[in-house]
């Protein structure tokens, strides 16, 4: 078996195992209903609730054999480059969450805005002065700073992210990078470090104990995306919910 067959195998037991649940959680509620009128449910109703020991098994089988299987070592260009876009998803997941925390800091701090808008009396102004005081109400250096690294953080794995997306999808570079992996007698996966620099459009890929980087460029141009369309997409998907269709 494959890999994904492997993975297959392991959703489809999983699935089985979830349509028990489904109908045990029905069934308790049609149960509990007819209990607290007076009506007697027959013996062993929830028999299509409980999970069989065949399907336990099946789970089990299917598991182990998806953690015995080797998924960490890329055999081709698609799938090396399929990995590194899930490590800059994952690291971009945390960034968001930490811009939305340092963005509601900031936030607090410019609602002051409000009240400065309308303090045209002294006891206004007064309070307007207490506000400011306040740490909550004010911002600092460290503030603004944490705010645009978390801006900056962002930036870098979504466009890190979208490039090895947008690779894995490139058949032209994902074959180059397999003939040269082939012609130098590399496993794909094998690779050390790889990195990706956008004002040049190149990816450099350094595989096993070599010194020396080798240089993929100029296959992602198709694929950049300027200011004004991905603050379009932003908007399109506030309203929508949804990418804007291709």
């Amino acid at each position: 078996m494959t890999g994904q067959e492997k993975i297959n195998a392991l959703i489809a037991s999983i699935s089985d195992i979830q349509d028990r649940i489904t109908e045990s959680a029905v069934m308790t509620v049609g149960a509990v209903g007819y209990a607290a009128i007076g009506g007697v449910i027959n013996d062993d109703t929830f028999d299509d609730g409980l999970i069989t020991s065949s399907e336990l098994n099946a789970y089990l089988d299917a598991k182990e054999l998806v953690l015995n299987h080797d998924y960490a070592i890329a055999e081709t260009a698609e799938q090396l480059f399929m990995q590194e876009h899930a490590a800059n998803m994952n690291s971009l997941d945390t960034a968001v969450d930490n811009l939305a925390a340092a963005t509601a800091i900031v936030m607090t701090a410019v609602e002051v805005t409000s009240v400065a808008a309308e303090a045209d009396t002294k006891p206004e102004q007064v309070e307007l002065q207490g506000m400011l005081e306040t740490d909550a109400y004010s911002l600092d250096t460290a503030e603004v700073n944490e705010y645009n690294e978390a801006v900056a953080a962002v930036e870098n794995f979504a466009q890190q992210a979208g490039a090895y997306m947008a690779a894995a999808n490139n058949d032209d570079l994902t074959a180059t990078v397999d003939s040269y992996a082939s012609a130098n007698n590399f496993m794909v996966g094998s690779y050390t470090a790889i990195t990706y620099t956008q004002n040049i459009d190149e990816f450099v890929i350094t595989w096993g104990d070599s010194s020396f980087g080798t240089g993929f460029q100029g296959y992602l141009t198709p694929d950049m995306k300027t200011a004004s369309e991905i603050y379009a997409a932003g908007e399109y998907i506030n309203e929508y919910g949804a990418m804007p269709t291709q």
